[in-house]
């Protein structure tokens, strides 16, 4: 039997998460593979930057916790295709989670509106959700 966990201890062990990374995350999107771990240096090119709201994610709800507020970068950094994110402290040192990026239907890890970003243009992520295991 696999370990299991009750909603309550899932739900605390997300809400200890956006506590653990801290108000105003960034958000990097990255062109290409993510690199092996979180650990690991940066790879690929900055796509967009987005300081993310204070209170970035929802409270967490029934083993799960989405994205709360706008995710939105209003001028991208650099053109190319999405592959990748991270999310980082607010001074934007430290990884804490990265995934992968699909567009919104595609089943990545985080959905965005547009995974083929021009410099300048908006861009919008769509769906965050992260579920707890244990369940």
């Amino acid at each position: 039997m696999a370990v299991q966990f009750s909603t309550a201890v899932r739900n605390a062990a997300l809400d200890a998460y956006e506590t653990a990374i801290g108000a105003s995350a960034i958000l990097e999107i990255r062109s290409g593979a993510a690199p092996a771990n979180c650990g690991a240096a940066d790879s690929g090119t900055v796509l967009a930057t987005l300081n993310l709201p204070s209170d970035w994610m929802a409270a967490a709800s029934g083993g799960s916790k989405a994205k709360s507020g706008t995710w939105q970068d209003l001028s991208a950094d650099a053109s190319g295709t999405a592959g990748h994110y991270r999310i980082k402290d607010s001074g934007g040192s430290t990884c804490h989670e990265q995934g992968t990026i699909t567009a919104t239907g595609g089943g990545g890890d985080m959905e965005v509106d547009n995974t083929v970003l021009a410099a300048g243009q908006q861009f919008t992520v769509t769906s965050k959700t992260l579920t707890a295991s244990g369940a």
